[in-house]
């Protein structure tokens, strides 16, 4: 562009990208610093955060209220988002290319709106970001003076709640009724109608019985034995809902249903249930009781429960009492191994 006689030149202003979200505006200082109140130097159009921003920097204020003294920083957002919300923050470069001291370090939460339906954007910054003198002082470098300006997009979109999985309400209520059942289990002497897809989907041992080469997969009731029809009821509870049946309103499993829950677990490759078993009888473990749990975890392969038992015994007041339990004297039978290991751990 042409400059007309008598006609200041304008000053030099350059924007580099330091990062995805910060900038350095450089700006010829000596030059800008004739300008008039009031009369920015703009950067070029920026993209940060997939929006685009300008700088609007004003070498001798924006108002004539700071006199001259100060020189103001402003940023401008320039794309059609009617509204964000970002974090914005200008230091200076100094002489000897490090950052200014906290002192010229300006930080700013705000939201960016378009005025009203003229279409104008907002800018936002600070009128006195430091005195003018004070920059050229100490940090102009070779006339030039250098910000870095950062723009951190904050998203404040509102959240759509999404519901809680009710997947396990609706297949429990299946339970309730025999539209569809296809299969039925004996247990002693009660019955149990169930659905095979459901039954042989979470578990991959009824798998191979209801739809494999073994007999039950022609038949349409199956007596099962090794276990109670009190244990069962709640294993096939969970195999429809993953949760146990009942357990908002109670919480009180015995010790021995627990027990009994994790053998039947066990048989039936329900490892999920194996470990919720094992948690609720973890959280209720006393001298008393540690050595049926632990022989119950070995009998069952279940690693968790059985490392916490042997470090709840590793404690010496702990080991001292449980080893005169019926427990432990079933578990010195059952596991000699386990109860030598726990000995030397105390021990040691």
């Amino acid at each position: 562009m042409s400059q007309r006689a008598g006609e200041m030149a304008e000053p030099e202003a350059r924007i580099t990208t330091v990062g995805s979200s910060a900038f350095r505006f450089r700006v010829d200082y000596e030059q800008s610093k004739k300008l008039p109140i009031g009369k920015a130097i703009h950067s070029d159009v920026v993209s940060a955060g997939g929006h685009h921003w300008r700088i609007e920097f004003f070498p001798r204020g924006q108002s004539e209220a700071e006199k001259g003294e100060y020189v103001s920083i402003f940023f401008r957002h320039m794309s059609k988002t009617r509204r964000i919300r970002a974090i914005i923050e200008a230091f200076v470069i100094g002489s000897d290319g490090n950052p200014s001291a906290p002192d010229i370090l300006q930080r700013t939460f705000q939201t960016f709106e378009i005025n009203g339906d003229k279409g104008r954007h907002d800018s936002w910054g600070w009128n006195r970001f430091a005195k003018g003198a004070i920059l050229e002082k100490i940090f102009l470098a070779e006339r030039h003076v250098t910000f870095v300006c950062a723009i951190i997009l904050i998203d404040d979109k509102p959240a759509i709640l999404v519901p809680p999985s009710d997947i396990g309400t609706h297949l429990g209520r299946l339970l309730d009724r025999t539209d569809g059942t296809d299969v039925s289990f004996i247990v002693g002497d009660e019955t149990f109608h169930a659905h095979r897809a459901v039954v042989a989907a979470r578990s991959p041992v009824f798998r191979a019985q209801l739809f494999g080469s073994m007999s039950e997969a022609t038949m349409s009731s199956i007596r099962l034995h090794d276990i109670t029809p009190a244990t069962f009821k709640v294993m096939l509870g969970f195999i429809y809902m993953d949760e146990f049946p009942g357990e908002d309103e109670s919480n009180d499993y015995s010790t021995e249903m627990l027990q009994n829950l994790v053998a039947a677990a066990d048989l039936y490759a329900l490892d999920r249930l194996k470990v919720i078993c094992a948690q609720k009888l973890w959280n209720t473990v006393s001298v008393d009781t540690v050595a049926t749990m632990l022989a119950c975890a070995e009998t069952y392969n279940c690693q968790e429960l059985k490392n916490n038992c042997i470090d709840f015994f590793a404690v010496e007041a702990n080991f001292k009492e449980a080893m005169f339990t019926d427990g432990y004297a079933l578990l010195l039978l059952k596991f000699p191994s386990i109860t030598a290991e726990l000995k030397r751990r105390v021990r040691a």
